[in-house]
């Protein structure tokens, strides 16, 4: 059979699509041992994870190209799931860092923006997940800061205050949330699930993933395989098991 007969015969297989959307530690969670890599794994064959994280973003920024990377006219429909995690740059202290800061009342409205703009082209409160900053390991990033010339521009306290915005949100508008500010400062000593005060380790990176797929699981457990398993498909006649 011809490839076009094939294909005309076949109808076009479209894979549902989860959208990671946030700053470096979404961008950098398809590194090796990363987050979204994890989660990406969990779904081969039932869904694609697309990573639209963009390092250095802040909220005031996020809204602005959210409607350039979800519309309604192409793929708002096959998508099942959007992380929004944005915060650990909006939290930057305004006098050492405003570039990124974003006041914390402002930041909060944007995030419910984003939620507004995604129910809009149709993808309901139930597929979105709101996750916080994780929290911020002073000494570590200081050193960071003081490497490249720089002042201590963030302060735990001030990222803590930035997540609980972020939970307030997600109560609000009805969405889950992730509040990894808190879950990691549980009973235990923080800094190992972060790689330099601010941006996850391996640790940190397979925390993030167990508790997301705690979130995504009962929402995506229903997803069937794409094409069947090797050994059922019909090899005497592949047409009928494939097409």
């Amino acid at each position: 059979m011809a490839l076009a007969e094939a294909g005309a015969r076949g109808r076009l297989l479209l894979w549902p699509r989860v959208v990671l959307f946030g700053d470096s530690i979404t961008e950098f969670s398809f590194q090796e041992n990363g987050w979204g890599a994890s989660l990406a794994e969990r779904l081969v064959r039932k869904c694609d994870v697309v990573n639209r994280g963009l390092s250095g973003y802040n909220t005031r920024w996020a809204k602005l190209i959210l409607p350039r990377l979800i519309a309604k006219s192409t793929s708002a429909e096959s998508t099942v799931a959007v992380t929004i995690f944005f915060g650990a740059n909006d939290s930057a202290l305004k006098d050492l860092n405003p570039k990124q800061h974003v006041p914390l009342e402002e930041y909060a409205a944007n995030l419910k923006s984003m939620i507004q703009y995604l129910k809009s082209v149709d993808i309901t409160e139930d597929r979105i997940i709101l996750i916080t900053p994780p929290p911020l390991q002073e000494s570590a990033w200081e050193k960071e800061c003081l490497a490249k010339g720089d002042k201590l521009n963030r302060r735990n306290a001030t990222t803590g205050e930035y997540a609980q915005a972020c939970v307030q949100v997600a109560r609000d508008c009805g969405t889950d949330v992730l509040d990894l500010w808190t879950l990691m400062q549980k009973d235990q000593d923080f800094s190992s699930y972060l790689s330099d005060g601010l941006h996850l380790s391996t640790k940190g990176n397979s925390f993030l993933a167990a508790q997301l797929w705690s979130c995504l699981e009962k929402k995506l457990s229903a997803l069937p395989l794409l094409l069947p398993y090797w050994r059922d498909v019909d090899h005497t006649n592949p047409e009928a098991s494939l097409l």
